[in-house]
């Protein structure tokens, strides 16, 4: 069941080092290192998650991997699976417990098969594992796996990294925290990404540690004009007629077309993403992510037009005509961890059938293919970096590295008071956060007011570049971690009853 995955090494700290803007960072991450890394000799760090790629947690792994290693710490990522599609529909359900969302008690039929999964793929984990070795469990899907390996190996050291959270304390948060519990309850550490997500009963031994990006991934470096045309081009983006000197995507992006199916997207005419203003969101195909209330509330924008007050504003006007919506997410067949995927896919397709024509034209519904990892994650930096405008309309969200990639490329972004974008986005300084990403009306008023002003679209693009560059970049992230790993370390492994 358990997969392995890899680091990814296409740059070292010495790369990054010899960029002006990254050279302290990578100076302050190897002072740091220098003093922990010698405390954790001998042992082995291992990640364990539930997915090798869709979603934060599968993007971040890989680097994070490959620098503890240049580091000096030896670091493996093991990915867990099943057969069992019921396994993933209940830990998707879990997922949405934790963000206020479903009712009803958790059932000991679904306890058994969650425990069954969790119990087969620590069996086949532990042979590779040694006594003193750490293992950093994320999110709920494998939650379980430390309490059976800790019964085998009772000088293990585990820590729990959840990235989800709530601020509020429901009665669906309530019931999932009480499930968790038991298997929450052995780790020697915990790690969440805002303290309001922190259950009481963890709270003597949790750390805050942001997510963070890699500035030089092939999602955030900096495209070239011709660099960025060219993967337009070959991913399917845009209908180049001039040659360009790298060869097309094995995979193209598709679009939804009018009359249902999707396309290799320039087949069904330009999206125009070089030469209109672009509002954008990508993120998982998730009901919490807000794609339909983010739909409809272009579609007000739209609407608005027949103000007569706006013909004041002929310039606007046109802005406002010519603007298009890219809702993108990636093909739902290689999201394993996420079976609502294609039906929450299915849902925006519906509603945009009912879009009249003209509307449908103005919003490009794309899919975008993950067998290639790298072309996946160019086709989004590409997006983003044609966007006026990057939008994250989430009603919860752990925390959202799709608007840190916003605002590291200095591109606008608008989000909502889900917890973990005001973690990063200060309201009004590093973007504009909307009250309800439920109100079609309210999202339309944000985007027109940033959309009609272009001095205060840059200057809060500077600032949120800023504010990534202090505090989420993956060099900050590894000092926290090698902070809490060392303290694990060094404590008395907790004992797990037999």
């Amino acid at each position: 069941m358990i997969e392995f995955g890899s680091g990814d090494g296409s740059f070292t700290l010495e790369d990054y080092a010899g960029f002006a803007d990254l050279a302290n960072a990578v100076r302050e991450l190897r002072a740091e290192a220098s003093l922990l890394v010698h405390q954790l000799a001998g042992r082995t760090l291992w990640m364990v998650n539930s997915t090798a790629q869709g979603g934060g947690v599968a993007e971040m792994l890989p680097k994070m991997i490959a620098l503890l290693e240049e580091l000096g710490l030896p670091t493996r990522w093991a990915v867990i699976g099943s057969d069992r599609s019921e396994f993933f529909a209940f830990t998707k359900r879990v997922h949405n417990l934790i963000h206020g969302q479903g009712d009803g008690e958790i059932g000991s039929a679904e306890r058994q098969v969650y425990e069954a999964v969790n119990l087969e793929n620590a069996a086949e984990l532990k042979s590779h594992l040694k006594p003193d070795d750490l293992v950093v469990i994320h999110d709920p899907q494998p939650c379980a796996m430390a309490g059976i390996l800790k019964r085998e190996l009772p000088g293990l050291r585990t820590v729990w990294r959840c990235h989800i959270g709530l601020d509020e304390r429901l009665p669906a948060t309530r019931t999932v925290w009480r499930f968790l519990r038991p298997y929450a309850d052995v780790y020697d550490q915990v790690v969440f990404s805002a303290p309001q997500y922190i259950p009481g009963y963890l709270v003597d031994r949790s750390t805050i540690i942001h997510p963070a990006l890699d500035p030089q991934s092939h999602k955030n470096r900096q495209l070239s004009t011709h660099k960025l045309v060219g993967v337009l081009a070959n991913s399917g983006l845009h209908n180049n007629g001039e040659p360009v000197l790298s060869p097309p995507f094995a995979r193209k992006a598709r679009r939804l077309q009018p009359g249902g199916g999707f396309r290799i997207a320039s087949e069904l005419g330009e999206i125009g993403l070089l030469h209109r203003p672009i509002v954008t969101q990508i993120s998982r195909w998730d009901r919490l992510k807000g794609f339909a209330p983010l739909l409809h509330g272009f579609v007000q924008l739209k609407r608005g037009l027949d103000d007569p007050k706006r013909r004041l504003f002929p310039r606007h006007v046109r802005r406002i005509e010519i603007v298009r919506l890219v809702l993108a997410g990636p093909d739902p067949d290689f999201v394993k961890d996420d079976p609502e995927g294609q039906e929450v896919l299915d849902e925006l397709c519906d509603a945009f059938q009912q879009l009249p024509a003209d509307l449908q034209q103005d919003v490009a519904l794309l899919t975008l293919p993950m067998d290639s990892r790298k072309e996946n994650a160019l086709m989004a930096n590409a997006l983003q970096r044609c966007s006026s405008l990057i939008v994250q309309n989430s009603l919860r969200e752990g925390f959202g590295l799709t608007a840190t990639e916003g605002m590291w490329k200095r591109i606008p972004v608008v989000g909502t008071h889900a917890c973990g974008l005001r973690q990063q986005i200060r309201d009004g300084i590093d973007g504009l956060l909307v009250q309800d990403p439920e109100d079609a009306d309210e999202i339309a008023s944000v985007l027109d007011v940033l959309l009609d002003d272009a001095p205060r679209r840059d200057l809060i693009a500077r600032t949120a570049q800023r504010r990534v560059h202090e505090e989420f970049l993956i060099f900050t992230q590894l000092r926290l971690w090698l902070r809490v790993l060392a303290d694990c370390a060094a404590a008395p492994a907790r004992t797990v009853d037999s």
